[in-house]
């Protein structure tokens, strides 16, 4: 399986989650949403709490007192990068509980567009868990090298930038694997197909990640992002 060249276009892959915002309503995937979205209802409204009352107190703490001088710069550094990776931590968390149910709706999805029944077996839960865990896993040993950087003074200048990049794909790596285990392509040439396509794949998982950053509409971003990239891995998957 190889992926057309015109999945490489950002705008195209923007334009996919934006029909994956517009199918939301679809009658035939209505029944499909309701548990994701009281799972990140529940999962963002703690973040957002959390990320209220007590993100600041704990950045302030992490900026040396010698560094205090400096606060206004860093302040907002340290929000941004630690404000990202809170959100990247419980969106895993959020489509790690939801994994199941995106897996239906991505196989549903085509049904719907299609207008007949999904060809797609849908994967067996467990199955669905392990690669979910191993998503979880591949983005964890890499998310602590940002992690140190993030808290290096100097070096945490650029902390920002990388985690938004990391977060896109991320994201990328995230809502399309649904469509692709359906289809069963494993974790291994998820990567491979996406890599091929980086610059498509960052434009859908950056406005996935930023979506994911607005209050009341980030609920409604994963389920929106699966029926997205549904669209998008069917229309530029080719054989050849």
């Amino acid at each position: 399986m190889h992926f057309d060249k015109k999945g490489n276009n950002p705008a195209l892959a923007v334009s996919y989650f934006v029909k994956g915002l517009k199918l939301l309503a679809s009658k035939g995937l209505r029944q499909f949403l309701w548990i994701p979205v009281l799972i990140n209802f529940l999962l963002y409204g703690i973040v957002f709490v959390w990320c209220y009352y007590y993100l600041g107190a704990f950045i302030d703490q992490m900026i040396p007192t010698w560094l205090h001088w400096l606060r206004w710069l860093l302040l907002p550094l340290f929000f941004t990068s630690f404000f990202i990776m809170a959100f990247f931590t419980f969106t895993l968390l959020a489509n790690l509980l939801a994994a199941p149910f995106y897996g239906r709706l991505a196989a549903k999805t085509m049904a719907v567009i299609n207008g007949q029944q999904s060809t797609n077996p849908e994967p067996p839960v467990l199955k669905v868990i392990l690669a979910e865990c191993n998503r979880a896993g591949y983005f964890a040993i890499r998310a602590i090298p940002l992690l140190i950087i993030s808290i290096i003074p100097g070096l945490n200048l650029v902390a920002p930038v990388l985690w938004a990049l990391f977060g896109a794909w991320g994201m990328a790596l995230e809502y399309m694997a649904y469509p692709m285990e359906n289809a069963g392509v494993l974790f291994k040439d998820q990567k491979r197909l996406l890599k091929n396509i980086r610059l498509g794949a960052l434009s859908f998982g950056g406005i996935a990640a930023l979506g994911l950053t607005v209050p009341f509409l980030n609920i409604f971003v994963a389920p929106a992002a699966v029926i997205g990239a549904t669209m998008y891995f069917y229309d530029i998957k080719t054989e050849a």
